[in-house]
Protein backbone atom coordinates (compact mmCIF):
# COMPACT_ATOMS: atom_id res chain seq x y z
CA UNK A 1 0.00 0.00 0.00
CA UNK A 2 2.02 3.16 -1.25
CA UNK A 3 2.13 6.46 0.78
CA UNK A 4 2.59 9.67 0.56
CA UNK A 5 4.14 10.43 4.15
CA UNK A 6 0.72 8.84 5.86
CA UNK A 7 -1.41 9.37 3.23
CA UNK A 8 -2.09 6.64 0.72
CA UNK A 9 -1.30 7.23 -2.98
CA UNK A 10 -2.74 4.61 -5.28
CA UNK A 11 -0.35 1.99 -6.72
CA UNK A 12 -1.71 1.96 -10.77
CA UNK A 13 -1.23 2.92 -13.95
CA UNK A 14 -2.99 5.73 -14.46
CA UNK A 15 -2.33 7.65 -17.65
CA UNK A 16 0.40 10.88 -17.42
CA UNK A 17 -1.25 13.59 -15.44
CA UNK A 18 -3.81 11.81 -13.33
CA UNK A 19 -3.08 12.26 -9.80
CA UNK A 20 -4.78 10.56 -6.61
CA UNK A 21 -4.60 10.51 -3.10
CA UNK A 22 -6.52 8.89 -0.13
CA UNK A 23 -6.09 10.80 2.91
CA UNK A 24 -6.00 9.37 6.67
CA UNK A 25 -6.76 10.53 9.90
CA UNK A 26 -3.38 11.66 10.52
CA UNK A 27 -2.00 14.98 8.67
CA UNK A 28 1.23 15.23 6.61
CA UNK A 29 3.70 17.78 6.24
CA UNK A 30 1.79 20.94 5.19
CA UNK A 31 -1.46 19.45 6.56
CA UNK A 32 -0.83 18.14 9.98
CA UNK A 33 -4.73 18.37 10.79
CA UNK A 34 -6.54 20.22 13.71
CA UNK A 35 -9.39 18.02 14.89
CA UNK A 36 -9.42 17.05 18.30
CA UNK A 37 -10.35 13.65 20.36
CA UNK A 38 -12.66 11.74 18.42
CA UNK A 39 -11.71 13.40 15.58
CA UNK A 40 -8.65 13.84 15.87
CA UNK A 41 -6.45 15.25 13.50
CA UNK A 42 -7.09 15.25 9.67
CA UNK A 43 -10.77 14.90 9.64
CA UNK A 44 -13.12 16.42 6.60
CA UNK A 45 -16.45 15.92 7.35
CA UNK A 46 -18.28 19.07 8.12
CA UNK A 47 -21.12 16.58 9.51
CA UNK A 48 -20.13 14.52 12.35
CA UNK A 49 -20.18 17.31 15.07
CA UNK A 50 -16.37 18.22 14.74
CA UNK A 51 -15.76 21.89 15.29
CA UNK A 52 -16.44 23.94 12.06
CA UNK A 53 -12.84 26.05 12.49
CA UNK A 54 -10.87 22.45 12.67
CA UNK A 55 -12.80 21.09 9.83
CA UNK A 56 -12.42 24.13 7.19
CA UNK A 57 -8.53 24.38 8.34
CA UNK A 58 -8.18 20.32 7.42
CA UNK A 59 -10.37 21.33 4.17
CA UNK A 60 -8.46 24.38 3.35
CA UNK A 61 -4.56 22.43 4.22
CA UNK A 62 -6.01 19.26 1.81
CA UNK A 63 -6.37 22.19 -1.43
CA UNK A 64 -3.49 23.29 -0.35
CA UNK A 65 -1.59 19.92 -0.83
CA UNK A 66 -3.29 18.83 -3.88
CA UNK A 67 -2.49 22.15 -5.78
CA UNK A 68 -6.55 21.25 -6.74
CA UNK A 69 -9.99 22.18 -6.20
CA UNK A 70 -11.72 19.26 -3.67
CA UNK A 71 -14.83 19.15 -4.15
CA UNK A 72 -17.15 18.06 -1.57
CA UNK A 73 -20.52 16.49 -1.74
CA UNK A 74 -23.20 15.64 0.16
CA UNK A 75 -23.32 12.09 0.14
CA UNK A 76 -26.79 9.84 0.86
CA UNK A 77 -25.88 6.20 -0.40
CA UNK A 78 -27.77 7.25 -3.69
CA UNK A 79 -26.88 6.91 -7.10
CA UNK A 80 -26.51 10.13 -8.30
CA UNK A 81 -23.24 11.66 -10.51
CA UNK A 82 -22.06 14.95 -10.51
CA UNK A 83 -20.63 16.40 -13.50
CA UNK A 84 -17.99 18.63 -11.78
CA UNK A 85 -16.09 22.21 -13.07
CA UNK A 86 -14.47 25.15 -11.26
CA UNK A 87 -18.33 26.46 -10.49
CA UNK A 88 -19.43 23.07 -8.92
CA UNK A 89 -20.54 24.41 -5.02
CA UNK A 90 -19.59 21.96 -1.91
CA UNK A 91 -22.62 20.31 -0.81
CA UNK A 92 -23.96 19.08 -4.28
CA UNK A 93 -26.31 15.89 -3.40
CA UNK A 94 -24.80 13.12 -5.39
CA UNK A 95 -22.52 10.11 -4.49
CA UNK A 96 -20.58 9.82 -7.47
CA UNK A 97 -18.60 12.70 -9.37
CA UNK A 98 -16.97 13.28 -12.98
CA UNK A 99 -14.49 15.45 -13.85
CA UNK A 100 -12.74 16.36 -17.14
CA UNK A 101 -11.21 19.70 -16.19
CA UNK A 102 -8.29 20.39 -14.83
CA UNK A 103 -7.38 20.92 -11.13
CA UNK A 104 -10.48 20.06 -9.99
CA UNK A 105 -11.22 16.51 -7.77
CA UNK A 106 -13.50 14.45 -7.76
CA UNK A 107 -13.83 13.89 -3.92
CA UNK A 108 -15.89 11.21 -2.09
CA UNK A 109 -15.57 10.98 1.83
CA UNK A 110 -15.83 7.34 3.81
CA UNK A 111 -14.80 6.28 7.29
CA UNK A 112 -15.83 2.51 7.07
CA UNK A 113 -17.82 2.82 2.72
CA UNK A 114 -15.59 2.07 -0.22
CA UNK A 115 -14.15 4.72 -2.05
CA UNK A 116 -13.67 3.94 -5.74
CA UNK A 117 -11.76 6.01 -7.94
CA UNK A 118 -11.89 5.82 -12.19
CA UNK A 119 -10.02 7.28 -14.89
CA UNK A 120 -10.35 6.58 -18.59
CA UNK A 121 -7.41 5.01 -20.44
CA UNK A 122 -6.59 8.29 -21.92
CA UNK A 123 -6.39 10.44 -18.49
CA UNK A 124 -8.97 12.66 -19.87
CA UNK A 125 -11.61 12.04 -17.14
CA UNK A 126 -11.73 10.93 -13.84
CA UNK A 127 -14.29 10.06 -11.62
CA UNK A 128 -14.43 8.96 -7.65
CA UNK A 129 -17.83 6.97 -6.13
CA UNK A 130 -19.03 6.77 -2.41
CA UNK A 131 -20.26 2.98 -1.93
CA UNK A 132 -21.58 1.81 1.04
CA UNK A 133 -23.48 -1.54 0.20
CA UNK A 134 -26.52 0.34 -0.39
CA UNK A 135 -24.94 2.42 -3.30
CA UNK A 136 -22.92 -0.05 -4.52
CA UNK A 137 -26.16 -2.54 -4.49
CA UNK A 138 -28.29 0.19 -6.01
CA UNK A 139 -25.38 0.57 -8.88
CA UNK A 140 -23.34 4.13 -8.27
CA UNK A 141 -20.84 2.58 -9.77
CA UNK A 142 -21.94 1.54 -13.07
CA UNK A 143 -24.14 4.97 -12.85
CA UNK A 144 -20.51 6.23 -12.52
CA UNK A 145 -19.13 4.10 -15.08
CA UNK A 146 -21.75 5.33 -17.27
CA UNK A 147 -21.22 8.63 -16.86
CA UNK A 148 -17.69 8.41 -17.27
CA UNK A 149 -17.91 6.47 -20.42
CA UNK A 150 -20.30 9.48 -21.98
CA UNK A 151 -17.79 12.18 -21.00
CA UNK A 152 -14.92 10.38 -22.42
CA UNK A 153 -16.73 9.98 -25.50
CA UNK A 154 -17.04 13.77 -25.98
CA UNK A 155 -13.79 14.73 -24.31
CA UNK A 156 -11.58 12.98 -26.15
CA UNK A 157 -9.64 13.82 -29.52
CA UNK A 158 -12.49 12.77 -32.39
CA UNK A 159 -10.36 9.85 -33.84
CA UNK A 160 -10.29 8.30 -30.28
CA UNK A 161 -13.79 9.25 -29.76
CA UNK A 162 -15.60 6.06 -31.66
CA UNK A 163 -13.41 3.48 -29.76
CA UNK A 164 -16.50 1.24 -28.27
CA UNK A 165 -15.86 0.56 -25.68
CA UNK A 166 -13.74 3.34 -23.92
CA UNK A 167 -11.71 1.80 -21.31
CA UNK A 168 -12.06 1.93 -17.64
CA UNK A 169 -9.56 1.79 -14.75
CA UNK A 170 -10.45 1.55 -10.63
CA UNK A 171 -9.04 1.53 -7.81
CA UNK A 172 -10.54 0.24 -4.81
CA UNK A 173 -9.55 2.38 -1.66
CA UNK A 174 -9.60 1.05 2.11
CA UNK A 175 -12.72 0.23 3.92
CA UNK A 176 -14.30 -2.19 6.42
CA UNK A 177 -12.59 -5.42 6.16
CA UNK A 178 -14.77 -8.91 5.46
CA UNK A 179 -13.75 -9.87 8.66
CA UNK A 180 -15.06 -6.70 10.15
CA UNK A 181 -18.43 -5.84 7.83
CA UNK A 182 -21.57 -8.28 10.07
CA UNK A 183 -24.71 -8.07 8.37
CA UNK A 184 -28.48 -8.84 8.38
CA UNK A 185 -29.65 -11.17 5.47
CA UNK A 186 -31.28 -8.20 3.60
CA UNK A 187 -27.76 -6.79 2.94
CA UNK A 188 -26.60 -10.40 1.35
CA UNK A 189 -30.76 -10.51 -0.46
CA UNK A 190 -30.09 -7.25 -2.04
CA UNK A 191 -27.41 -8.46 -3.92
CA UNK A 192 -27.81 -12.44 -4.35
CA UNK A 193 -31.04 -11.37 -5.81
CA UNK A 194 -29.44 -10.68 -8.94
CA UNK A 195 -26.46 -12.11 -9.07
CA UNK A 196 -26.49 -15.61 -7.55
CA UNK A 197 -22.72 -15.62 -7.75
CA UNK A 198 -22.44 -13.02 -5.28
CA UNK A 199 -23.01 -15.40 -2.42
CA UNK A 200 -19.65 -16.04 -2.51
CA UNK A 201 -19.53 -12.65 -0.59
CA UNK A 202 -21.15 -13.43 2.23
CA UNK A 203 -20.21 -16.00 4.90
CA UNK A 204 -22.44 -16.89 7.41
CA UNK A 205 -21.71 -16.46 10.88
CA UNK A 206 -24.87 -17.88 13.23
CA UNK A 207 -28.91 -16.99 11.91
CA UNK A 208 -29.12 -14.13 9.40
CA UNK A 209 -25.75 -12.77 10.25
CA UNK A 210 -23.24 -12.94 7.30
CA UNK A 211 -19.67 -11.38 7.13
CA UNK A 212 -19.67 -9.26 3.80
CA UNK A 213 -16.94 -8.68 1.69
CA UNK A 214 -17.56 -4.89 0.49
CA UNK A 215 -14.67 -4.61 -2.04
CA UNK A 216 -15.37 -8.54 -3.44
CA UNK A 217 -18.59 -6.78 -4.03
CA UNK A 218 -17.45 -4.34 -5.96
CA UNK A 219 -15.09 -5.90 -8.22
CA UNK A 220 -17.93 -8.21 -9.26
CA UNK A 221 -20.12 -5.73 -10.18
CA UNK A 222 -17.37 -3.57 -11.79
CA UNK A 223 -16.61 -6.57 -13.68
CA UNK A 224 -19.98 -6.94 -15.12
CA UNK A 225 -20.08 -3.72 -16.27
CA UNK A 226 -16.83 -3.85 -18.07
CA UNK A 227 -14.11 -2.67 -16.18
CA UNK A 228 -11.28 -5.47 -16.16
CA UNK A 229 -8.42 -2.96 -15.00
CA UNK A 230 -9.29 -2.73 -10.87
CA UNK A 231 -6.56 -2.36 -8.53
CA UNK A 232 -5.84 -1.30 -5.07
CA UNK A 233 -8.05 -2.98 -2.12
CA UNK A 234 -7.61 -6.70 -2.19
CA UNK A 235 -9.51 -7.27 0.59
CA UNK A 236 -6.44 -8.23 3.18
CA UNK A 237 -6.36 -7.09 6.66
CA UNK A 238 -4.03 -4.20 6.09
CA UNK A 239 -6.93 -2.31 3.86
CA UNK A 240 -9.54 -2.40 6.93
CA UNK A 241 -10.87 0.53 8.36
CA UNK A 242 -11.91 -1.09 11.42
CA UNK A 243 -8.97 -2.82 12.41
CA UNK A 244 -6.01 -0.07 11.65
CA UNK A 245 -7.30 2.43 14.37
CA UNK A 246 -4.13 4.48 14.26
CA UNK A 247 -4.25 5.55 10.59
CA UNK A 248 -8.44 4.99 9.75
CA UNK A 249 -11.54 6.98 10.66
CA UNK A 250 -14.23 3.54 11.60
CA UNK A 251 -17.69 4.45 11.81
CA UNK A 252 -18.69 0.75 13.36
CA UNK A 253 -15.12 1.63 15.65
CA UNK A 254 -15.97 4.24 17.08
CA UNK A 255 -19.49 5.73 16.70
CA UNK A 256 -20.59 3.72 19.56
CA UNK A 257 -17.71 4.36 21.81
CA UNK A 258 -16.41 7.23 21.21
CA UNK A 259 -19.48 9.43 20.21
CA UNK A 260 -18.09 10.26 16.82
CA UNK A 261 -15.77 9.88 14.08
CA UNK A 262 -14.21 11.72 11.25
CA UNK A 263 -14.24 11.38 7.91
CA UNK A 264 -11.08 10.35 4.92
CA UNK A 265 -10.96 11.15 1.33
CA UNK A 266 -10.42 9.70 -1.44
CA UNK A 267 -9.45 11.84 -4.29
CA UNK A 268 -8.58 12.08 -7.50
CA UNK A 269 -7.56 15.36 -10.63
CA UNK A 270 -6.53 16.03 -13.67
CA UNK A 271 -3.44 17.52 -13.46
Amino acid sequence: MPKNSDWIVPDWPAPAGVQAVFTTRNGQAGAEGASQSPWDRFNLGDHVGDDALHVAANRAALQHSLKAQAVFLNQVHGVTVASLDTTTEHGTVADGAICAHPRVACTVMVADCLPVLFTDATGAVVGAAHAGWRGLAAGVLEHTARALRKMAASAVPHHLAHQDPIELMAWLGPCIGPEAFEVGAEVKDAFVRDDPGAQACFVSTHANKYLANLQGLARRRLKADGVTRVYGNDGSSNWCTVTDSGRFFSYRRDQSVLGGTGRMAACIWRA
